[in-house]
């Protein structure tokens, strides 16, 4: 079931929509509406669309079959049938289900691409779409099988034909019967419709944007996370001076020395230990180059996936002109700028994981962090944090071996008429995956700076947004001084992270960090 509204207004689709807007619907349940013009573009496009289908105009999917089969001719009389069958034909994914904000995504994806105007599907069709946005209907849409498009579409769209099955509030049932208690009824497709519905990049740029928050959600708090691991560690903020930035000026770059510099400005523990050391271990003096690249890969991605939002990515392309105009067979469907896009993050996303993990295992051991090994007292007795390396490590495993870039393989399909595909979906799809591993590496660094205070030199006071984080956790988790089960704090500081409220606890000390 989708959560509880985060914002109660109704989001007007007309023109654009950012990745926040995006969210808001799909994550939170934010209800949607469609300007006027909305409305006015679409019914332009379809119209044209009928009277080029009346006229028996040679328009690809449309009056003739798909891909190596365009060559075959479909009669005015046959060309709705061809959008039911397409649908039904490509319905051919497999495995486990996508969640329900995911499906969400890709539904509210063909609304907005619908919305250009230059795609031909009927204003009621994709109001079916828009009901089960706003009535928490949800396809059950398997997510094994996509080279960028298609497959996973087309489960979606069998729910408005009453095929297939469908979430109704949660409840997983046959979609005939979800959509009888949704007060809906299954419709009929009309010409191009199919393809409409199911060749574009909607997939791709849903599951894209999705892992895409998140992941920036995860770059804030891990500049957050590093920098409470230096200030545990004794490290130097001189690495950080605002003069070392000067000269290599990149701006991401710049901006993760001033927050931690920002945040650890009243930190007796940083003023303490200035001159402690000459330098540090790279996993600390180098947080602002490192994660500064990543945040500008994020940030360049978060361009293109917005820009890929608010664009017309169906094929053919209908371009009215006057009272007629012309289809334009082309390929805007192609997924290759989400791909490269996504793909680049998931690869920044693990160097971040990676470098989280050497700070934690500096944390745990006792020859580089002075404190007892494992963070634990009585170690031999007790284990402490050591499994939480270990779990560090698999996952990292589990990351590195998805940040093969899924875009740069080909498989022709089609018969050799689709010789080339993107595979963007599958670079959308495993950052979904990455992103969530992120946070839980995070997680386990943030619970061994937790636990570290605990041996921190008294009287020295950490900074104001380090305690206030520590104060936060302190409110759930112990510290601990002998072992215990520690999965059920792990799974809390990464909901912690996740749902941004780690970000917002400290922004409330230090007001809106950089970015």
């Amino acid at each position: 079931m989708i959560l509880e509204e985060k914002r109660v207004e109704t989001l007007i689709i007309d023109r654009d929509i950012d990745i926040q807007g995006f969210v808001d619907v799909c994550r939170h349940g934010r209800k949607v509406k469609f300007s006027d013009d909305y409305c006015q573009r679409v019914n332009n496009a379809s119209n044209l669309v009928a009277k080029w289908t009346e006229e028996e105009r040679t328009i690809y999917g449309t009056t003739t079959g798909f891909g190596v089969l365009c060559t075959e001719a479909i009669s005015k009389e046959d060309a709705s049938e061809l959008s039911r069958r397409v649908v039904l034909s490509c319905a051919t994914s497999v495995g486990d289900p996508l969640a329900i904000e995911q499906v969400r995504g890709i539904m509210l994806m063909v609304l907005l691409n619908v919305g250009t105007g230059h795609t031909g599907a009927r204003l009621s069709t994709v109001e079916m779409y828009r009901q089960f946005l706003n009535k928490d209907l949800t396809p059950y849409v398997p997510k094994e099988g996509s080279v960028g498009y298609l497959t996973v579409e087309a489960h979606a769209a069998l729910n408005l034909l009453g095929e297939g099955k469908a979430y109704y509030k949660g409840k997983l049932m046959k979609a005939n019967e979800a959509l009888k208690q949704a007060g809906l009824e299954p419709v009929s497709l009309s010409t191009k419709e199919g393809l409409v519905l199911t060749s574009s990049t909607t997939s791709p740029t849903a599951l894209g944007a999705l892992a895409l928050y998140d992941m920036i959600n995860s770059a804030k708090a891990a500049v957050i996370i590093s920098s409470m691991t230096l200030e545990v560690l004794k490290g130097t903020t001189r690495a950080f001076d605002e003069r070392v930035m000067s000269i290599r000026p990149h701006e991401e770059q710049g901006k993760v020395a001033a927050n931690v510099r920002n945040i650890l400005k009243d930190s007796q523990i940083c003023k303490k230990h200035y001159d402690y050391r000459i330098q540090d271990a790279l996993s600390l003096r180098c947080i602002p180059q490192l994660h500064g690249s990543v945040i500008k890969t994020l940030k360049d991605a978060l361009k293109t996936i917005e820009t890929e939002m608010n664009s017309c990515c169906d094929n053919p392309i209908i371009w009215p002109e006057g009272d007629d105009g012309e289809a334009i067979s082309a390929c805007n469907c192609d997924s290759s700028y989400v791909g490269i896009e996504m793909d680049s993050a998931s690869i920044g996303a693990t160097m971040m994981a990676k470098m989280s993990e050497r700070r934690s295992y500096r944390l745990l051991d006792s020859n580089l962090s002075g404190y007892p090994w494992f963070l634990i007292k009585n170690p031999g007795l007790n284990c402490g944090m050591m499994m939480t390396q270990y779990t560090q490590a698999g996952i990292l495993n589990d990351m590195k071996m998805m940040c093969q870039p899924a875009c740069v393989d080909n498989f022709p399909t089609c018969g050799g008429q689709e010789d080339y595909v993107a595979m963007g979906y599958n670079s959308s799809k495993k950052a979904l995956k990455i992103s969530e591993m992120l946070d839980y590496i995070l997680a386990i660094e943030l619970l061994s700076v937790y636990q570290a205070h605990q041996f921190m030199d008294e009287g020295l006071e950490p900074g104001s947004a380090s305690k206030t984080v520590l104060n936060r956790l302190s409110k759930t988790i112990p510290v601990i001084e002998e072992d215990v089960f520690l999965n059920p704090y792990i799974e809390e500081i990464k909901e912690l992270i996740n749902s941004g409220t780690l970000v917002e606890i400290v922004e409330n000390i230090t007001g809106k960090l950089e970015f």
